[in-house]
């Protein structure tokens, strides 16, 4: 789960808790238990398969399958809805790529990884990494003998700042798999954010049935992007070198790539009024341009994402649906203070936090601005990280939970049905623009 995907605010541990807190520990435990059964069944992947997609990428949380107070006790119950979809994706012929979306101790900056700060803690602590290479050598010993799951995804989006103990990492990770699985594919991301493959030098030589994973998000698909996407040459040939960059180390030494995550986001009618179909026709077209570059080099990918609450998704959560009309007022709120970091419009609180950014921009020599992950963040994404998206969702957590104060099983149960795909929208545009492409390529 993600803030922008499921509505909730901040870390998925920390809505757990708060939950936990409001409900009841079992009512919460059967409410995420139900919402997780409901986001993915066979509707969904019959829908999947009827664009002509082949290959889904299944993000999941190390917590599914391990407690930070009872380290390397596997919880076998883990496995449960994560069989369950990779069996549901088998039987319409899709297969699955299993994406460690949220390692412990954070192994990169960002919310998605679930740790709930901005330090990757992660590449600081040795058990961390041991704990992560246990888990997977668990999980490849599980999965070794299905035929369905195309490969293992080891870590989500690193952002490692040596850039070289990502290398040492996967190195491990890759001989603990290879250990009980000699079979399926092992993807491995780049570094910062599965952009930097330049410090991985020879290292390929190494590792065995392996690939090698970019996220090619464009600039132009989000709020930020500094200008109108109207397919001019330049805008095409800055898109198209950003994607070459990614992959240059790939491609000088032979390598197979594969595009884990791309796509851009799309405007809301409820937050965007009478500018939202001129917006998403803008974020069509860096679509369909994206993927005409990747035709080009025949560039297998997965786009990111199926469904959520109507921001990215290929289906969105419908506004008449119980959890929609709960949360009506906390989601727009939540978007006027423009705390959830991806794809955040920060044009109505600017004014707020400009005033930090020019005071750190006038004391702090200029050498001393560019820490990392940038630029990939710059000065004024860090400031909006830490204030917006950390500090500031800390105090939405519990009004969250308030909302499912009081709430019975049957209620609850209600809630988490608004995510089974009878209850979402499709996004047709998208879809569309997806199904024709996979036609194409099929007759190619």
């Amino acid at each position: 789960m993600e803030n922008f995907i499921s509505g909730y605010p901040g870390c998925e541990f920390q809505i757990r808790t708060a939950l936990a807190e409001v409900v009841g520990s079992i009512k919460s435990e059967f409410f995420f238990d139900k919402f997780l059964e409901y986001f993915f069944q066979e509707a969904d992947a019959k829908f999947f398969k009827s664009l002509g997609l082949n290959c889904i990428r299944l993000p999941f949380n190390y917590r599914h399958f391990e407690d930070d107070l009872n380290p390397r006790v596997l919880k076998e119950e883990g496995f449960k809805h994560l069989d369950r979809v990779i069996d549901l994706c088998a039987q319409q012929g899709i297969y699955t790529i299993l994406d460690l979306h949220a390692a412990a101790g954070g192994q990169n900056t960002a919310w998605h990884c679930d740790a709930g700060t901005h330090i990757a803690n992660f590449w600081l602590h040795k058990d961390f990494q041991d704990r992560t290479i246990w888990l997977w050598k668990e999980l490849a010993k599980h999965y070794a003998n299905n035929k369905w799951i195309a490969g293992y995804n080891p870590l989500n989006e690193p952002t490692d700042p040596t850039h070289t103990a990502v290398i040492k990492f996967y190195d491990q990770v890759h001989d603990a798999i290879r250990s009980v699985d000699t079979e399926h594919i092992i993807f491995l991301d780049g570094n910062t954010f599965a952009s930097d493959f330049s410090h991985f030098g020879d290292m390929h030589k190494k590792w065995q049935n392996t690939a090698y994973s970019i996220h090619d998000y464009s600039g132009y698909g989000f709020p930020a992007s500094p200008e109108d996407y109207v397919s001019s040459d330049e805008q095409r040939q800055r898109m198209k070198k950003t994607y070459e960059r990614k992959r240059e180390w790939m491609d000088q030494h032979g390598l197979c790539v594969w595009n884990g995550e791309w796509g851009p986001v799309y405007a809301r009618r409820q937050y965007d009024g009478p500018a939202t179909d001129a917006i998403n026709e803008r974020r069509y077209k860096v679509l369909k341009d994206q993927l005409a570059i990747y035709n080009q080099d025949r560039l297998s990918w997965s786009i990111w994402l199926y469904k959520d609450i109507g921001f990215q998704g290929m289906v969105y959560v419908s506004q008449e649906t119980s959890y929609m009309v709960l949360l009506k007022d906390f989601l727009a709120k939540k978007h006027r203070l423009a705390v959830d970091a991806w794809g955040a419009d920060t044009a109505q609180v600017q004014h707020i936090y400009q005033p930090l950014i020019n005071h750190i921009t006038e004391e702090i020599p200029q050498e001393n601005q560019n820490l990392y992950p940038f630029p990939v963040w710059k000065l004024s994404d860090r400031v909006g990280r830490l204030s917006r998206s950390i500090l500031v969702t800390e105090y939405l957590v519990k009004e969250w939970a308030e909302h499912f104060r009081g709430k019975s099983e049957a209620e609850l149960d209600e809630i988490a049905k608004s995510f089974k795909f009878e209850n979402c929208l499709r996004r047709d545009g998208l879809n569309k623009i997806l199904m024709d492409n996979a036609q194409s390529r099929s007759s190619s």
